[in-house]
């Protein structure tokens, strides 16, 4: 089969590379760039757990082509923070327990993220409609919610990536 060559800049470094044309975001990120944090859970666009920020908006990466993100900017959890560190969204997940097994944390982060972007003070029925997209199957989505409430709490307060010993208590 033809490949065709994309220039994707991936957590801030711009990436060139062949891929066949029917290649996924997903795959791409996963299998070419090794980045595994984007998760795929049900190959159907329905669980979220593999939804990274295009351009800065949340994009579920099975439903798009790389050759559709060629010259795009596309933040996986890899690069939502410095090494070491947590995001304030990140922070909130932990400090409300808005996850268990962690697979669709990635996802909901994301989700988040791109929430907060166009609202930084959502409703709970406001977080509640952006997440229908993203399922858990672990946790109730009660601490999910107020995971998002905290991390509209942290990031209007000016928190800036922390540690992961401070924020872990560690």
């Amino acid at each position: 089969m033809s490949t065709v060559s994309v220039t994707i800049t991936v957590n801030g470094k711009t990436q060139t590379a062949e891929v066949e044309p029917r290649t996924l975001l997903v795959q791409y990120l996963r299998d070419n760039l090794g980045l595994t944090g984007t998760h795929t859970g049900c190959d159907t666009s329905q669980c979220g757990a593999c939804t990274v920020l295009v351009d800065g908006v949340s994009a579920k990466s099975c439903t798009v082509l790389a050759v559709q993100a060629d010259g795009s900017s596309v933040t996986t959890i890899e690069g939502f923070a410095p090494f070491g560190t947590l995001h304030p969204i990140q922070q909130a997940f932990w400090e409300e327990h808005g996850l268990q097994c962690g697979y669709c944390t990635p996802g909901m982060i994301m989700t988040t993220a791109s929430l907060l972007a166009r609202n930084p003070d959502p409703t709970e029925e406001e977080i509640r409609h952006e997440l229908h997209g993203n399922l858990c199957r672990c946790t109730g989505y009660h601490t999910i919610v107020n995971a998002v409430r905290k991390s509209a709490e942290l990031l209007a307060s000016g928190a800036e990536p922390a540690p992961i010993d401070q924020v872990a208590g560690n």
